[in-house]
């Protein structure tokens, strides 16, 4: 009898896992089974989700990271997941889930260590254009709310993808700047995308859904909890170009999303603010570490090099140094601009190697260089000329 309920049990876990496209919301949805375990049983099993189902228990506790719970979960999922109601959930809230191997899935996040496998996605995609992360503190001042507002405006008018947190505070308005100006938005959630958290950004969400993309790694249902908002926090860096930090303390989350996205090789920027104002000393302190200081959109887009400036604002531009520019600079200037001619990116000890000088006379030397815009300073800390 025991032998005919396993075949029987067996056969119903395989009729249920038959559709790739349910093997993939399957794995994506079973408790503890995080994104990089996941991408190591990939590797072993290969691309067809279906084979990890289906694999024993002795083939998946084979696997680096998995252990007996875990390979007890993968194969007795439908104890821990509802793949109908899951289904039935999708459906409702005409929802699409995103596959890893989805041409639609956005592409910057298969460059991290550990992309979601699967993306919840309502309303309309726009994974395909340039975008600025925009995050920030959830207790914030009317200068970080404003600022945060206008820049995601300017970036917005000029085909730059919004995304952030929907987070109270600066998250909220950099949507809302986006939304302001017609340009496109995208909200990546710390929950199910069927919850709205915090509750007092619902009519924010309802606009969002219906003119950008509410985005979530997690099953319809799922409630945000500690461990949520850092996964939420490196789908925010590691989908965009570069991000922004407005106004943070020391201690703030916005601190490790910045950190996210320095690993991930994003371009790192940050609003300075007032020196006695507790909620811009993050900012100040990710400026000490290699970000770059910006003020404005106009800024950002140098920085990224995309864009154009609209009718009315454009002005001249330098697209290269040139000889009567460098007729002006002292010796050491001038030594450090022609090592970083031809494209090289070095950062301050490398350029001390290279030119023998003193790395505080490099320092010095950068800062002066950088005021003048002979050089820019990326956001690793590197530099390179303008």
């Amino acid at each position: 009898m025991g032998l005919l309920f396993f075949s029987w049990d067996m056969e119903s876990k395989q009729k249920h896992s038959s559709s790739e496209e349910d093997a993939w919301i399957i794995l994506n949805g079973i408790p503890h089974l995080g994104p990089v375990t996941l991408r190591r049983l990939f590797d072993h099993f290969g691309p067809d989700p279906s084979t990890i189902l289906s694999a024993s228990e002795r083939e998946l506790t084979g696997v680096e990271g998995v252990g007996p719970k875990i390979a007890r979960a993968i194969r007795a999922w439908d104890e821990h997941f509802d793949l109908e109601r899951e289904k039935r959930s999708i459906a409702k809230h005409n929802a699409r889930f995103i596959r890893q191997t989805d041409p639609d899935y956005p592409a910057p996040l298969l460059e991290i260590y550990d992309p979601p496998i699967g993306l919840y996605s309502l309303g309309e995609m726009c994974f395909r254009d340039p975008s600025v992360a925009i995050i920030g503190s959830r207790r914030t001042t009317l200068y970080g709310l404003r600022t945060a507002k206008e820049i995601a405006a300017g970036l917005a008018r000029r085909g730059i993808c919004i995304v952030s947190g929907l987070a109270r505070g600066i998250d909220a308005a950099a949507h809302e700047g986006a939304l302001e100006v017609g340009g496109r938005t995208i909200a990546v959630l710390g929950n199910g995308a069927d919850i709205v958290y915090p509750p007092e950004n619902l009519e924010l969400f309802q606009q969002i859904r219906a003119e950008g993309t509410i985005l979530s790694e997690f099953p319809f249902g799922y409630r945000a909890n500690r461990q949520t908002f850092p996964m939420r926090n490196r789908i925010v860096a590691g989908m965009c170009q570069a991000i922004l930090v407005v106004e943070t303390d020391i201690s703030g989350g916005s601190l490790i999303t910045a950190r996210f996205a320095g690993e991930q090789g994003r371009q790192v920027m940050a609003i300075p603010g007032r020196i006695d104002q507790s909620t811009s000393a993050g900012c100040h302190q990710l400026i000490r570490d290699g970000a770059t200081l910006v003020t404005s959109a106009d800024e950002i887009l140098e920085e990224l090099r995309v864009g154009e400036l609209p009718l009315g604002d454009a002005q001249p531009q330098r697209s290269e140094t040139s000889s009567a520019d460098l007729s002006d600079l002292t010796p050491d200037e001038t030594t450090i601009m022609e090592t970083l001619q031809g494209g090289e990116i070095l950062h301050p000890d490398q350029i001390a190697n290279a030119t023998s000088l003193p790395s505080s006379t490099v320092n010095s030397t950068l800062l002066l260089l950088e005021l003048r815009r002979f050089v820019r300073k990326r956001g690793d800390g590197r530099f390179e000329t303008r």
